[in-house]
């Protein structure tokens, strides 16, 4: 399976075959049920949740408002600690940028920390061609390497696989990238995390280079943060001569005290941890100290044109938590891959479409990948109101001609001719009311047929409303 997204069917037929794979169905329902009573604990400890989950949205609302400022301030300060800033309207800039970068150290592979600003320009794809291979070092992205597979979460990228599975993986495809497992390798996960831990460190202590993303960027003094759970990060971040970091322009704070709110509700709401196990940071490069070369790309690719919506712009507050995932009906059962995007569940449904454009089918298919019931609004630490988002892209989709939809248009300027003609309507209506015992339980038709599958019809009244309110009104 290749890691690119490229040319995927839209949700509606990639969710019809995954609700029909069991296994996968049960591994997603285990795995969210369990983050999302841990989450729900953690979260109640702290009596003033509500005012951080607040604080954290109006950070990043103001920086989105200042953010032109903010940008300019952080590569002065990355400058100024001996880091050197590059410029990436989109995709393929970044990808030569950075090929061009690991071909000036003279390297052939990287190590890389858990990135999803990578992920989404297919950079591991653009080393490959340009003959550099791709290490990835944290365990679940490692076993989705391993595998040829996609992630499918935000958090734990191979949250679609079983223990069972994750022994095959590394039995079969260890021996193809470095250190094999070990021939007696079970499916328990202290053995697991062995072997891969044994697998990487080779790679940790010959790499020269390295690349990472960043959960934060501060401002004021041009610091790069990464949360992580496992402390592969860090040794990426610090052993390679060459760092060279890709992250999104909306990632950034504008101060550590900004920083600090998000240090207290991103562990809640992902991993459930009160404090996260490796908070990394780095600001420029230190002579004799982790790595001597240090470069930032900053990626656009998408984010000035979300920023320009001001219904939409509010997905660019996200903190990749992952805590809209657990809690949503649709991805629990359709799981990550049926979105055809790295960003999955209920914000990569507003945040792909915005970051991609809205014009090829898949793109148009997402808002509507979600039964707008609030769930993923209720647990977001930055309060996105996603079901507003989603609505508000329904919309677009809907003027451009997208998801719909002859059927869709036909249907509304039917109900605008009638709605313009009351007459019309009120016969329509007591027509209506006086046949209801004549009335199909179930819609013909497709996709009316498969709605009424599983939802009964309104029962229709004795009478019009109208008539009503005259007779007793």
């Amino acid at each position: 399976m290749s890691g690119t997204y490229l040319g995927m069917p839209s949700f509606p037929s990639a969710a019809r075959e995954a609700v029909r794979d069991e296994t996968l169905r049960a591994n997603l329902k285990h795995a969210t049920h369990t983050i999302r009573d841990k989450r729900a604990r953690a979260v109640t400890e702290l009596d003033d949740w509500a005012e951080l989950r607040e604080a954290g949205k109006r950070i990043k609302d103001h920086t989105l408002r200042h953010l032109d400022t903010y940008l300019v301030q952080l590569e002065e300060s990355v400058t100024a600690a001996g880091g050197t800033v590059h410029w990436a309207a989109d995709a393929d800039e970044a990808n030569a940028i950075v090929t061009r970068l690991v071909q000036q150290t003279g390297e052939s592979e990287v190590v890389k920390v858990k990135s999803m600003a990578t992920q989404e320009i297919g950079l591991n794809e653009a080393l490959e061609a340009a003959g550099i291979a791709a290490y990835e070092t944290d365990l679940a992205e490692l076993i989705v390497q391993l595998g040829d597979d996609r992630p499918s979460h935000i958090l734990v990228p191979a949250i679609h696989r079983n223990r069972g599975e994750i022994r095959d993986i590394f039995r079969e495809q260890m021996a193809d990238w470095g250190r094999p497992a070990p021939d007696d390798l079970t499916d328990t996960p202290a053995e697991l995390a062995e072997a891969a831990r044994l697998h990487l460190r080779e790679k940790f202590l010959r790499a020269k280079a390295g690349i990472s993303g960043a959960n934060f960027m501060v401002a004021e003094t041009g610091t790069l943060v990464v949360l992580e759970s496992e402390g592969n990060g860090r040794m990426c971040l610090t052993l390679p001569d060459t760092l060279i970091s890709v992250v999104g322009i909306e990632k950034i704070v504008p101060t550590w005290r900004d920083l600090e709110v998000f240090l207290q509700t991103l562990p809640r709401s992902s991993t459930a941890e009160r404090m996260n196990p490796y908070t990394t940071t780095w600001t420029g490069t230190t002579d004799g100290d982790g790595p001597q070369t240090f470069h930032l790309v900053l990626l656009d690719n998408g984010r000035t044109d979300t920023l320009a919506d001001e219904v939409g712009r509010q997905a660019l507050r996200c903190i990749r938590c992952s805590a809209c995932l657990n809690v949503c009906p649709v991805y629990e059962r359709a799981g990550g891959h049926a979105y055809g995007s790295v960003y999955p569940g209920p914000i990569g449904a507003i945040l792909s479409p915005q970051l991609r454009g809205t014009r090829s089918e898949i793109d148009a298919s997402l808002p509507y990948a979600s039964s707008l019931c609030g769930a993923c609004y209720d647990v977001c630490p930055v309060a996105i109101d996603i079901p507003e988002v989603l609505v508000h892209l329904r919309e677009q989709v809907a003027e451009q001609g997208g998801k719909g939809h002859r059927l869709e248009k036909a249907a509304v300027k039917a109900a605008t001719w009638a709605l313009d003609h009351p007459g019309a309507l009120a016969a329509g209506e007591r027509l209506a009311a006086k046949t209801r015992k004549l009335h199909p339980k179930k819609l013909p038709g497709p996709g009316a047929r498969q709605w009424t599958d599983s939802r009964d019809l309104p029962e229709m009244p004795a009478e019009p409303f109208r008539d009503w309110w005259k007779k007793n009104r």
